[in-house]
């Protein structure tokens, strides 16, 4: 009987064990559990957009996987949380997300409240607006036009400011609302960078019905927000980005999400600049 007790005993331990083992290794995460949380846009096709199925697609998704797994996160560590464009600065500022990826234009208002890592990507300022609509041949012409962007965007001010004093701005809190306003002619052009423009354009059910106007009114240089002063995040996530640059994993992003709409992209431009 006591070879059987010992037997039981030991048997016991090595189930708790193996339970131990499949826990920590169920989904395919870190054995530790620990999860990242990454702000990213969801409605932006071809930058960041979450799918009917839930499920995360663009190239700011794909910088940001590659970003985590770099920091040691497996994917599925990472919780993906909608960083719209007037909430970004306070994500950061409360610790709600650990940084953000979405389309996120540096400039040195922004720069005052959280720090930049990068820049990974330079998208250029310009509008889009129906395809048969020829009123609209240069940027002057959005004198007097409805033009729309999202709230918290510094492109429709940019516009508004240096471009054409006249424009009627419009904002709304998606660029989804944008384009229905431009479909159904409430709205006459929308505007922000070029690759969101051609993502949307790209799309099945766009396809056809509006272009870019090519004006390139600006550059915006993208960066992945953090926290005010986590100058070892930032560092990590520079490392990060370049290695993606080196490898060819940042080309393969920009093919694989904006090659579709026939959109050139320039090249990843000099990672860094931010640090100082």
């Amino acid at each position: 009987m006591k070879p059987r007790k010992v037997s039981a005993a030991a048997a016991a331990v090595l189930a708790l064990a193996l339970a131990a083992t499949a826990c920590g290794s169920d989904g395919g995460g870190s054995d530790d559990g620990k999860k990242i949380t990454v702000g990213i846009k969801f409605d932006q096709p071809g930058v960041g957009l979450k799918t009917p199925d839930g499920k995360y697609e663009g190239f700011d998704v794909d910088v940001a996987r590659y970003v985590a797994r770099q920091l040691g996160y497996a994917p599925d560590d990472i919780v993906f949380k909608e960083a719209k464009s007037a909430d970004r600065e306070t994500l950061l500022q409360r610790g709600d997300v650990d940084f953000i990826a979405a389309s996120y234009s540096v400039n040195d208002e922004r720069r005052k409240k959280v720090d930049f890592a990068g820049p990974y990507f330079l998208a250029h300022q310009d509008v889009l607006v129906r395809a048969d609509d020829r009123s609209i041949a240069k940027p002057s012409d959005l004198n007097n036009k409805k033009l729309c962007s999202v709230t918290g965007s510094t492109s429709a001010q940019n516009v508004k400011t240096k471009i054409a004093p006249q424009a009627q701005l419009q904002e709304y809190g998606g660029y989804s609302e944008c384009l229905t306003g431009l479909e159904n002619k409430t709205i006459d052009a929308l505007t922000t960078d070029d690759a969101i423009l051609a993502g949307y354009a790209a799309q099945d059910q766009f396809k056809g019905k509006f272009r870019l106007g090519g004006f390139k009114l600006s550059d915006e240089l993208y960066g992945i927000g953090v926290k005010k002063g986590d100058t070892e995040l930032r560092n990590k996530i520079n490392a990060a980005l370049e290695k993606m640059v080196q490898d060819g994993s940042w080309k393969k992003a920009v093919e694989a999400n904006f090659g579709p709409a026939g959109y050139r992209s320039e090249p990843p431009p000099r990672i860094g600049v931010f640090a100082g």
